[in-house]
């Protein structure tokens, strides 16, 4: 659902501080903004969504929401990032999908302490609810998936550098095909075993870089079906 987002988008409330407790750092996001992180799921969570073509912008501990605790205590609770995507690629941030609110956990710390935990994550549904977004919980199973195993794969040719022309050729190919298998476009544009390799660098180099995109919620190989990103 295509909705209009806020005006002003929130900024980011609580600094995070180095912990020896577990990986923290900042995570430079599209080489644009430095989104700090307090774990290694937090980290894998950024890389997967930088990777999403939909994904606008993610901003880090969003918002301060307090919420009484089963001690009747009252506490501020600070999720971990206000995801905006868009409703295509394109899009502008003045029309954008339901944000989403998002707190990362491993499983091993949320089923130890969903109990205690619970009353401020319904506080963020809550609140979610009232600013027009959504709220979720993600852990590994979310985050370290077939995506993100791709997404790894990928980096290895992200950086890569190949001839102008030949990928304006392969691009207008698959351009034309509409969607075109790996195999094929492999055959097609670098027959003979002296540039395979070569060729096969160029074509997941297009992928990685969003040139060309794919189902990535399946395992990469020589069958992969492969086509031009749309604005749509």
């Amino acid at each position: 659902m295509q909705i209009q987002c806020d005006s002003v988008k929130p900024k980011q409330t609580r600094k995070i501080k180095p912990t020896r407790r577990s990986v923290s750092g900042t995570y430079p996001f599209r080489g644009e903004t430095a989104i700090p992180y307090e774990s290694t799921v937090e980290r894998d969570f950024l890389i997967r969504k930088e990777f999403s073509l939909y994904v606008l912008d993610i901003i880090p501990q969003p918002v301060q929401i307090p919420f009484t605790s089963k001690n009747e205590q009252t506490y501020t609770y600070t999720p971990d990032f206000l995801v905006y995507y868009r409703t295509h690629k394109n899009a502008s941030f003045a029309a954008c999908q339901k944000p989403m609110l998002i707190e990362v956990k491993p499983e091993s710390e949320w089923r130890k302490h969903w109990r205690e935990w619970m009353p401020k994550w319904k506080a963020a549904y809550r609140y979610a609810k009232e600013q027009g977004w959504e709220f979720h919980i993600h852990d590994e199973s979310r985050i370290r998936d077939v995506v993100f195993d791709n997404i790894g794969f990928l980096s290895i040719y992200q950086r890569m550098n190949f001839a102008v022309e030949e990928t304006k050729w392969v691009l207008e190919n698959v351009r034309a095909m509409g969607v075109a298998p790996y195999h094929y476009i492999l055959a097609r544009h670098f027959m003979g075993s002296m540039f395979e390799r070569q060729g096969r660098a160029h074509i997941w180099h297009l992928l990685a870089t969003r040139q060309l995109d794919c189902d990535m919620t399946r395992p990469l190989d020589d069958f992969t079906e492969l086509w031009i990103p749309t604005n749509e």
